[in-house]
């Protein structure tokens, strides 16, 4: 008995088409599974044969070999599992092999021992590959099902052990279907970390409005303590709400990274990645034999954090340069090429010096010249001039931090954001023959056409290049944030005064490099 079985299997982010094929032929009892399968897959024996007996089902004592095709492209994940022992029971149950459902759905799961489906990575992409092919619907365990129902188009089907699929495919049990629904979660907002709780700092709070407005990079630069990690974590509650694209393009990266927690649907919130400074060049970029994402894309459309900005190993921060400039990352292997999404916000914090108080008038710094320039060293220009915002964020004093939050009558996270949606939603208006959602991501072309300066900001402008050695990567840079600017501020024209607030975030190029 043949059969053929439609299943998917991960490339990336995306999910491609695999025929599980299935012959149980006479011979002696053997179980075969060929087409460059990985170890997960080819330990399936096991666990298929278990399954198939602890149903109920007849294990055949014949010849089975499954081919996996296109047999030149490897096979990883478990997902397999299923439509593996589908086939096996179809040679046994000659109304299993007859029905059209092989023909008209994708079937996905990993089998336990006792025939329960459990959970897979990418089932979200699985369904978009579904419908795509022009399928019915797709099988899947019940855990990834309101994953999937994201999807509009096609039937999801949420099964929970393997006897159930059969009796769904022989008509013995009606055809359940996930829920659809994706809305805002206005509830959890109200849980996030506000703006309100920060004492001071208003320079940085400033900042952090203009690189939610114009999708700018940042880089703080100040002593232990002064709330560099605290001002990062609430950047994301001053970013707008993900939009129903934004949050199908986040599950599905994070879905691919096996980070949704059964049941879970799509992600409402942007991502916050904060990688610790050991992290390798591969968990950062992405990569592996497989290629699968790393930290720059499990941050798409959000934040990735980077504490400690010179601990980091020198070739993961200049790996970074390729994702900060195209806001994407391309990883090629022998078998395969996988394209990853990265557009995100880079937030990075450092020190001024290895002991952290240079220039703190509350402590001594205790380090020497040679010592404080190894240390800024460590970061390297080309990199620090893809950063949009240098600041220096000062000690907070004592008095300040004993007076009660909200004692200074500091602005909280939702009326940030009203200017910062106000801001973004100019910008889509302004550009819309760029593809440019914001400003940090508009063409060098266009900067004349949507970056005009009055007389006297292009005359600072001019003067501030001369007198700061900026390159022409940092004069961008600042057109792109004296625009942000002046879009917070609602005018069309930027003036001298947007361009003098740009060009002190740059001022530490010079101190940096000295």
């Amino acid at each position: 008995m043949f059969s053929t079985i439609k299943s998917a299997s991960l490339i990336g982010i995306r999910a491609r088409l695999i025929e599980v094929e299935v012959d149980v032929s006479r011979g002696l009892p053997n179980f075969v599974v060929v087409g460059l399968a990985d170890s997960a897959i080819r330990e399936s024996k096991e666990r298929i044969r278990s399954a198939i007996k602890n149903c109920g089902f007849k294990f055949p004592a014949r010849r089975i070999t499954v081919n996996l095709a296109p047999a030149d492209l490897r096979k990883e994940g478990t997902a397999l599992d299923l439509p593996a022992a589908l086939g096996i029971i179809a040679g046994d149950l000659s109304d299993l092999g007859k029905s059209t459902f092989f023909q008209d759905y994708l079937f996905c799961g990993e089998l336990s021992l006792d025939g329960r489906v459990k959970n897979i990575r990418g089932a979200l992409p699985t369904a978009l590959a579904a419908r795509e092919m022009g399928l019915k619907g797709v099988f899947l365990p019940r855990a990834n099902a309101a994953e999937a129902a994201a999807v509009s188009g096609i039937a999801v089907i949420a099964v929970e052990n393997l006897l159930e699929t059969v009796e769904i495919i022989l008509g013995k049990r009606p055809l359940p279907e996930a829920s659809r629904a994706f809305s805002p979660d206005p509830e959890k907002r109200k849980q996030e970390p506000d703006f309100a709780e920060v004492k001071c700092q208003q320079l940085a709070k400033r900042a952090l409005e203009i690189a939610a407005a114009g999708n700018h990079n940042l880089l703080f630069v100040g002593p232990p303590g002064s709330g560099k990690t605290m001002l990062a974590q609430r950047l994301p509650t001053i970013l707008p709400a993900l939009s129903f694209n934004e949050a199908l393009e986040t599950t599905i990266i994070h879905s691919v990274a096996g980070l949704i927690a059964p049941g879970q649907g799509l992600l409402r919130q942007r991502p916050f990645r904060q990688p610790h400074h050991t992290i390798s060049d591969v968990a950062l970029i992405g990569g592996g034999t497989q290629p699968r994402p790393g930290e720059v894309t499990l941050a798409h459309n959000g934040v990735l954090f980077l504490d400690e900005l010179p601990e980091f190993k020198r070739s993961a921060l200049e790996v970074l340069r390729q994702p900060l400039e195209n806001r994407s990352i391309t990883i090629a292997r022998a078998q395969a090429q996988a394209h990853f999404p990265a557009d995100f916000i880079l937030i990075t914090a450092m020190n001024p010096c290895p002991c952290g108080h240079y220039g703190d008038q509350l402590h001594e710094c205790n380090c020497t010249a040679t010592q404080i320039q190894r240390y800024r060293h460590k970061i390297s220009g080309p990199l620090l001039d893809r950063i949009d915002l240098h600041v220096e964020i000062p000690a907070v004093a004592p008095k300040e931090l004993v007076t009660p939050a909200g004692g200074h009558g500091e602005e909280n996270s939702p009326a940030i954001r009203k200017r910062v949606v106000r801001a973004r939603q100019l910008q889509l208006r302004r550009q819309p023959d760029t593809g440019a959602r914001d400003n940090a991501s508009l063409p060098d072309r266009k900067l004349e056409t949507y970056c005009r300066l009055d007389p006297p900001g292009r005359e600072l402008l001019q003067f501030s290049l001369q007198r700061l050695g900026l390159s022409a990567r940092a004069y961008s840079r600042i057109l792109k944030v004296s625009r942000t600017i002046a879009d917070l501020a609602g005018r069309e024209m930027i003036s001298a005064t947007d361009i003098a607030e740009a060009v002190q975030f740059r001022a530490l190029d010079r101190r940096l490099r000295f």
